[in-house]
């Protein structure tokens, strides 16, 4: 219930952007059923964008497949992350299917939830709301097609990024360090697109994650006795 709790604002959040995904896919010629299954199986803005692209070129399967494994790649620094957080022993099958919906908000609240190990049955309560927000929300998407103005969808897909400093700002205002690491991601981030616009988003964030975390990691450590 607390993950459900915890996840409610971003299936909200993630109706909104999905709702914009399912335009881009209307233009495509995906409909409701497919964009819907689309969305189920896969939870990632940049990486699904990427891939109704590939698919409005008429593109194989292995250029779809190759496409968002290079766009979602930043996940599995994520899930390497957040498998640290479950006890050693948690089930495999626990740690497949939280894996299966590791997205940057999830993640987030994930690694930001207090005590020593992390409950599998916490993910799920907040992929109940994450999965349908964001699957319901591309079908609706392609169903209204062109109809909005392009300034109401723009407007509409800001929400996601406000719920997602409404994630990182509390942990940043308890611990400075944190607070800094943040502050260095956006200005890295901001120097990287304008100077390497031509490595994709997904692999500047790989890279700078692993930058900047291991800066951090070496600079700061958490040792363990300070982790109650």
């Amino acid at each position: 219930m607390e993950g459900f709790r915890d996840g409610t604002p971003i299936g909200l959040g993630y109706f909104v952007v999905g709702f914009t995904l399912g335009i881009a896919a209307k233009n495509v010629g995906l409909n409701p059923l497919q964009g819907f299954i689309i969305s189920l199986l896969n939870n990632a803005s940049a990486g699904e964008y990427a891939a109704f692209m590939v698919i409005g070129t008429d593109a194989p399967y292995f250029e779809i497949a190759l496409m968002t494994l290079v766009a979602n790649a930043r996940y599995v620094l994520m899930s390497t992350v957040l498998s640290q957080k479950f006890s050693p022993e948690t089930p495999f099958y626990h740690r497949i299917f939280v894996g299966f919906d590791v997205t940057d908000e999830i993640f987030g609240i994930s690694v930001a939830r207090g005590g020593r190990w992390l409950n599998p049955f916490y993910n799920y309560g907040a992929m109940l709301t994450a999965l349908p927000g964001w699957s319901i929300g591309t079908a609706l998407g392609i169903v209204a097609g062109n109809i909005l103005p392009m300034s109401a969808v723009s407007a509409l897909s800001v929400a996601l990024y406000g719920m997602f400093l409404a994630v990182i700002i509390p942990p940043a205002r308890k611990d400075k360090i944190i607070g800094v690491a943040v502050v260095v991601s956006f200005f890295m981030s901001f120097l990287a697109s304008e100077f390497f616009p031509e490595v994709s988003a997904g692999n500047r964030t790989i890279i700078l994650t692993i930058l900047i975390a291991g800066a951090a990691a070496i600079l700061f450590p958490v040792h363990e006795e300070d982790d109650k």
